[in-house]
């Protein structure tokens, strides 16, 4: 009877502890890292800089940081929360039936821009981004995991994820080089996690992709995004047709 109690609490811890954590969908530590060590190496129309991921669950709640380097010193710093900002920016103003990514905010945060003032709300928890021990920024448990990190950023890098279902389940951040190649790797590693379902979208293909129609500093979709080189804006048109968003079954 002992036996059986003992085996009895284990399996309950399994099924009510242990796996909730795995079954919310999203790539676990290992995953993410090797699928941004993966696409850094790629021309992505950058610097070729390493480069932060963050992943948020739905509610906000940071589940995964990552970087590219050797070390927490070999990307910028700062990018570390950019990369959590734009994964909760995403998350934030994604829909079950409509995805924004940070990129398609550019113009419209704009003095003038339909949502200008946007940019103000929802501040960083200063907090979660700096509290905890520096050496653990950037494993399986820096500080800002299990914690809501908030903050809006609206430039490219941050993408929400939607499962093969078409359940919206959070959103990825990266950061780390200019704001059109931290786009084009966002789009190219969720892509590699199969984890863009995208329903709809304001671009012209109707999905979250960047849109650079910005002339003379007016936007004529008003969700346009301004180009960082001819090439990352070659690399993002042509998504399409290399990295093109998946249809749910």
């Amino acid at each position: 009877m002992r036996t059986k109690l003992i085996l009895s609490i284990i399996l309950t811890l399994v099924l009510f502890v242990v796996l909730p954590v795995y079954a919310d969908g999203l790539p676990t530590y290992s995953e993410l890292q090797k699928a941004l060590q993966e696409v850094v190496k790629e021309k992505n129309g950058g610097f070729s800089l390493n480069m932060w991921a963050t992943i948020v669950d739905r509610d906000g709640v940071v589940k995964t940081v990552v970087f590219t380097g050797k070390d927490r010193g070999d990307q910028w710093p700062g990018s570390r929360v950019i990369a959590a900002q734009k994964a909760n920016t995403a998350n934030a103003f994604s829909l079950p039936g409509l995805s924004l990514s940070t990129a398609n905010l550019f113009s419209a945060v704009q003095p003038g821009g339909s949502l200008y003032g946007l940019q103000h709300s929802n501040p960083v928890d200063t907090n979660v981004a700096y509290g905890g021990l520096s050496k653990k920024i950037g494993t399986k448990n820096d500080p800002m995991v299990g914690k809501k990190i908030g903050g809006i950023n609206v430039f490219g890098g941050g993408l929400a994820l939607y499962n093969e279902e078409g359940m919206l389940l959070g959103a990825i951040g990266v950061s780390g080089d200019s704001s059109c190649a931290d786009h084009n790797i966002a789009w190219r590693v969720r892509h590699k996690l199969q984890l863009d379902y995208v329903p709809s979208g304001v671009s012209p293909n109707n999905d979250d992709n960047i849109v650079n129609d910005i002339v003379d500093g007016i936007s004529a979709s008003g969700w346009g995004h301004s180009i960082c080189s001819p090439e990352a804006t070659d690399i993002a048109k042509g998504f399409s047709k290399t990295h093109p968003i998946r249809s749910k079954k």
